[in-house]
């Protein structure tokens, strides 16, 4: 059997803001999903850091895991911090900037070719 996810113990209590840690100055990233339909992503930002404007073909869903950020959609921003979560429609161009040290699990839905 091969496993869609990668990079996280299976069958265990994991604590996900301690699964990524902060880097000076950087954006850090580490991959859990990756499959046509589906990307699940953990990311830390240092402060200041952020992520430029651009879309994505799916839904992506920002759920909030350590500090602050504000983040771009559109015309619309928004300032979440640790518990909160946001949802990202297809095809707006949004963004995201680092206020404090900030970690965030990312999940991006894409639909399936042929619906």
């Amino acid at each position: 059997m091969v496993n869609i996810m990668k990079n996280i113990e299976f069958a265990q209590v994991l604590n996900l803001k301690e699964r990524i840690t902060y880097q000076q100055g950087q954006v850090v990233s580490m991959t859990i999903a990756q499959i046509p339909a589906v990307n699940v992503t953990l990311f830390s930002l240092d402060e200041g850091e952020g992520i430029s404007t651009h879309t994505t073909s799916g839904d992506a869903m920002v759920q909030v895991l350590d500090g602050k950020a504000e983040i771009t959609i559109g015309e619309k921003t928004l300032t979440v911090k640790e518990g909160e979560t946001v949802i990202m429609p297809s095809d707006i161009p949004h963004s995201l900037e680092a206020r404090k040290r900030f970690k965030m699990l990312l999940t991006v839905l894409k639909k399936p070719q042929g619906l």
